[in-house]
């Protein structure tokens, strides 16, 4: 008896634990961090437009950037001297994930001329 009413409920705890809900729009973000490493195909300009072409499908989407987006676009943006806009990006990754804060700091103190 006891098990025919908690056996419905075991199922439907099954259902609801086994949904995948996203909260990171990954959409392109892999496949451009691996042209970061194949420079010679695609230029850091472009990158650049790829990683803003995915935080704005984010945006529509309602869901977040994943981890180290906004970091890896810093990072571009200090490759091409656009340092103001390299350190926005970098506190933005502060804002969204507080573990990366030690990270982003240090770029931030040591400055971004020299990273490549």
């Amino acid at each position: 008896m006891f098990i025919k009413k908690l056996l419905p409920l075991l199922l439907v705890l099954l259902v609801v634990g086994c949904a995948k809900k996203d909260i990171y729009n990954w959409d392109d973000y892999e496949a451009t961090l691996y042209l970061y490493h194949q420079q010679d195909k695609v230029n850091t300009e472009e990158q650049i437009v790829l990683l803003e072409k995915n935080i704005d499908k984010s945006r529509a989407k309602s869901l977040l950037s994943p981890p180290g987006l906004h970091a890896h676009l810093g990072l571009l943006y200090s490759n091409i001297g656009k340092i103001d806009e390299a350190k926005n990006q970098f506190e933005i990754e502060k804002q969204l994930f507080v573990e990366s804060t030690t990270f982003m700091d240090l770029l931030l103190n040591q400055g971004t001329r020299n990273i490549k």
